[in-house]
């Protein structure tokens, strides 16, 4: 009974042990502030995307308006031509 109870104490002891390895590793990571410059660069690449979002979507309308119709009038006048000035 008395190695049972020694083997008992034995495995208390080293999950006791376990559990504060694992809490003290815990804390370090959440005490840990390495990583915080991540959050900053984050907000600047979705900052830039939907600058570069916009940016394209004003082109996008520039050219549909502007410069399709114009280019789609002088191709058919091209193949329209008579001959004469």
């Amino acid at each position: 009974m008395s190695k049972f109870i020694s083997e008992a104490k034995n495995k208390i002891t080293g999950a006791y042990i376990s559990v504060r390895a694992a809490a003290g590793r815990a804390r370090n990571a959440l005490t840990n502030r390495d990583g915080q410059g991540t959050l900053d660069i984050a907000v600047t690449v979705l900052v830039s995307i939907v600058l570069g979002a916009l940016i394209l979507a004003g082109l996008y309308l520039i050219v549909n308006s502007t410069v399709l119709p114009t280019i789609t009038e002088k191709i058919k006048d091209m193949f329209n031509y008579s001959g004469t000035p």
